[in-house]
């Protein structure tokens, strides 16, 4: 290895830490002082601070987890529950990670959404970012889990505590782990908005 070479490995460690301690930061701040805060516009102003982007008449409840807030995009008239984890990581330059989230999305207490995992292939566990994609008037029911590189169907609806592995079609009603095809919704259905989020949650 040349010096040269070596100088620039460093530089690349010490750049990934850095970077790594920032967003450390960032996710602790957002949780523990904004996510406690009982006023969404105050909440709407340090995430749209911090790089995500919000659509208008989107909230986002208390006590939600962010992970990397500027690869996150959330549309118009959408509202995320309590205890919602968003990950949005997109840290490696070769990265295909982040989270859209789109315009009327419903998206219950506790629910989950991972863009990142393990190689459990990976003799150095190395991380995977793939991104997920929610599409337009989806219903994500309390405490579901979606991983990473799933894309989620007009018009779709996931079952409390459904765990998501497979890309979900458009109005298909999935439930069960992993989550399975249990019905259609009419397309009649998705015309609608969500309305105000209730105050002081």
């Amino acid at each position: 290895m040349t010096s040269n070479t070596g100088r620039k490995t460093l530089s690349s460690k010490v750049i990934n830490r850095l970077n790594t301690i920032y967003l450390e930061f960032v996710t602790g701040f957002l949780w523990w002082g904004v996510g406690f805060v009982p006023l969404h516009h105050v909440r709407r102003f340090f995430y749209r601070l911090f790089g995500m982007r919000i659509g208008k008449g989107s909230t986002i409840h208390m006590m939600a987890r962010i992970y990397d807030p500027y690869h996150i995009v959330i549309g118009n008239d959408t509202i995320i529950g309590e205890r919602a984890s968003l990950d949005g990581r997109r840290q490696r330059v070769d990265s295909q990670g982040g989270l859209v989230i789109g315009d009327h999305v419903d998206i219950a207490s506790e629910v989950m959404i991972w863009t990142s995992e393990h190689d459990l292939k990976s003799p150095r566990f190395l991380p995977i970012e793939e991104k997920v994609v929610i599409e337009d008037y989806v219903f994500i029911g309390p405490r579901a889990i979606i991983l990473p590189g799933i894309t989620i169907g007009r018009g779709a609806v996931v079952a409390a505590g459904a765990v998501v592995t497979k890309d979900v079609a458009p109005l298909t009603i999935v439930g069960g782990v992993p989550a399975k095809p249990i019905a259609k919704r009419p397309e009649s259905q998705l015309d609608y908005t969500l309305g105000r989020a209730r105050w002081f949650q």
